[in-house]
């Protein structure tokens, strides 16, 4: 989707007070700061952090539009990495936006727009595709040092084009998304969808392979993931077939059980058309999130009973992310909102913050 030109990087300084008394679950007592990437009406691309109270912290330029962001566990640092299939990620100074390092690709590597830091913070992983034999999956391994990032190696993902990649809660095994689709160097275009191979797969810290899951519908590539705190994972697929094949574009690993479809309503899978985005798992409250931009709906999912918490429109949803009170969703074409899922019923409230234009993804520091 080519979308997302941004109306002014403006924004006016709003009192906490606008998000209606909510609490916003932080002991610094300042509002979470929401990372995430954006462009202005000429293209021109922006990494951004913004309070959740409407205060800008920072908008960088940066030279490529970038996908997903990975705050550093310890320090305040980020790395906005590069949209597939990029050249570049960005490593910033998140209290001022400076840029302190332009993270370039390895040669034959791309990045394909996620990447983790270990829990240590010493270690990033990033998803990367091997231009060289094209579709070929690689995580890179960087460490960090000096506020610098150093490539000192590369595992396999084990399969074909991967995307996003999470830590499972022990901090030493890691699960990656195959989305399964073949990509030549500098290009999206979908090489190989009537041989795609896409897979859940579960990993080592060191690479070694712990297990590699499929879904029977071969062109249902598994895309973006959340994991709840008692390693139940769950993805978001992108289905590349028929668009009237009733494809699971959602599914659930729930810890010592087979990787499979989660139960969705049919007017929920039919609502998607064939796409979701971002996942988002908020373990407390036992929610699952997920933005569908192509039908302009976000959805949240008790995780345990599958019960439909909410079907709500929402133009252009993008990024979401659990907070204290339930999740903040992101759109490009209408205002960030806050989902309050603490009661039976889920209240919605606009946040202060410019409207529209958001990226596809968005982290909470």
């Amino acid at each position: 989707m080519q979308r997302r030109t941004f109306l002014g990087l403006g924004g006016a300084l709003l009192a906490a007070s606008a998000l209606g008394g909510w609490t916003l679950g932080r002991r610094t007592g300042q509002a979470p700061l929401l990372l995430s990437a954006r462009n202005d009406a000429d293209g021109r691309h922006y990494a951004v952090g913004y309070r959740l109270d409407g205060q800008r912290q920072f908008a960088t330029p940066v030279a490529e539009r970038c996908h997903d962001v990975v705050p550093h566990p310890t320090l305040p640092l980020a790395l906005f990495v590069g949209r597939r299939p990029s050249r570049e990620s960005y490593l910033i100074d998140t209290r001022d936006g400076r840029l302190l390092q332009t993270l370039a690709s390895p040669a034959q590597r791309h990045f394909q727009g996620h990447a983790v830091f270990h829990r240590g913070g010493e270690w990033l992983y990033s998803t990367e595709n091997d231009t060289a034999e094209p579709g070929r999956g690689v995580i890179g391994v960087w460490r960090l040092a000096g506020n610098q990032l150093q490539r000192v190696d590369e595992l396999s993902s084990h399969g074909v084009g991967p995307h996003q990649l999470l830590w499972l809660p022990d901090g030493e095994r890691l699960v990656v998304a195959n989305g399964g689709i073949r990509t030549e160097a500098d290009s999206r275009e979908k090489m190989n969808l009537e041989a795609m191979e896409p897979s859940l797969v579960l990993l080592q810290r060191d690479g070694t392979l712990l297990s590699k899951e499929q879904l029977p519908e071969r062109m249902n590539s598994v895309r973006h993931l959340a994991v709840a705190s008692d390693g139940t994972v769950v993805s978001g697929q992108q289905y590349e077939g028929d668009p009237a094949d009733a494809a699971p574009l959602v599914a659930i690993k729930r810890p010592g059980q087979a990787f499979q479809a989660f139960p969705l309503g049919e007017a929920q899978r039919l609502a998607m058309h064939q796409y979701t985005a971002s996942v988002a798992i908020h373990s407390g409250l036992r929610l699952l999130a997920i933005t569908a931009p192509r039908g302009n709906r976000v959805f949240i999912w008790d995780l345990d009973s599958a019960a439909l918490r909410l079907d709500a429109p929402l133009p252009d949803c993008a990024g979401v992310a659990a907070c204290t009170e339930g999740f903040v969703v992101s759109s490009g074409q209408g205002r960030c909102r806050l989902y309050d899922c603490r009661q039976a019923e889920i209240r919605m409230q606009a946040l202060q913050l410019p409207a529209g234009l958001w990226d596809n993804h968005l982290r909470l520091a």
